[in-house]
């Protein structure tokens, strides 16, 4: 159907699928919504005084093993690891990825040096972003993998020593605190053992695409979520029924759920989209809202 006919794709939608409500365990039906983004950083095709943090591919020792080829019930589980000898051990944590200088273990797999080790972070937090080069070029770098820890919260670490109250501990309240306590920032960082690959994507599509997320098709700002897989399919619509940034100003919508993320777990989890730039920063960092889910999904698809 033409997609400008939003008659008839509501009326598709109405007679084709069924609303479900997404419901915990313990029958509540309320969860998180928080935000992200495709931030821009700076950056250089080589090493410099000023660029001299590697945003980094996927290095060549790391295994990531299917356990669905071991128990089809474990069809979305995943292990991430290396060889040691003869045995599978855990692959190196963020700490002793940074102390074992992964760049210099393998050069080749630095795709390009940025300036700031805050922004670096918060890339591989989003999953995606642009890289704009000295020669002004733009480069756009996409999640490739990860090496299997997890996910730690800076800022849940920072309120809980006390460096940042509740309600500072948004992108911004963290990026604040990284700027004037620079001689503490390794330790933060190291404190959240993830550590995230990208891959650099070829120079298609138009500037105004969003990225790529987890179905491998370009997130559309203000429509795409990031869900957690094992709850919601990736594809399906999802009505989704929360409040704007630090606001009670409704926020109800018809999503789509096109990506996922290491820190999205959750029957009702999402975080949603907001495009690229500044000002989708802010949005997306100010963002941790209460929300409600319903899937839209044919009849008889439902779990019961």
């Amino acid at each position: 159907m033409p997609a400008s006919d939003g008659k008839a794709v509501r009326q598709f939608l109405e007679t084709r699928l069924e609303p479900y409500l997404q419901t915990k365990p313990d029958g509540s039906t309320s969860g998180l919504v928080t935000g992200y983004y495709e931030p821009l950083l700076r950056g250089s095709r080589t090493r410099t005084a000023t660029y001299a943090q590697p945003v980094l591919g996927v290095p060549p020792d790391l295994l990531t093993i299917d356990l669905s080829e071991v128990l089809p019930d474990l069809k979305n589980m995943r292990l991430r690891g290396r060889l040691q000898g003869n045995k599978i051990v855990p692959y190196y944590s963020r700490a002793e990825i940074t102390a074992k200088g992964l760049d210099k273990t393998y050069p080749d797999r630095v795709l390009v040096w940025v300036d700031d080790a805050v922004e670096l972070f918060f890339l591989q937090v989003q999953g995606s972003g642009r890289v704009q080069l000295t020669d002004g070029s733009t480069v756009r770098v996409n999640y490739a993998d990860q090496n299997g820890h997890p996910y730690q919260s800076i800022g849940k670490v920072l309120v809980e020593r006390g460096e940042l109250k509740l309600e500072e501990a948004s992108m911004q309240g963290i990026q604040a605190w990284a700027r004037a306590n620079p001689d503490k920032l390794d330790e933060l960082l190291n404190s959240n053992p993830s550590y995230v690959f990208f891959r650099e994507l070829p120079p298609s599509g138009k500037d105004g695409d969003g990225p790529l997320g987890a179905l491998g098709v370009p997130l559309t700002a203000g429509r795409s979520i990031a869900i957690d897989p094992r709850h919601v399919p990736l594809g399906a619509p999802v009505f989704l029924s929360t409040t704007q940034p630090n606001s009670e100003t409704p926020l109800r919508r018809l999503m789509l759920a096109q990506d996922t993320g290491g820190a999205i777990r959750g029957v009702v989890r999402a975080d949603f989209f907001w495009g690229f730039g500044a000002e989708a920063g802010t949005q997306a960092g100010r963002m941790k809202q209460q929300g409600q889910m319903w899937v839209l999904l044919p009849p008889g698809a439902a779990p019961k």
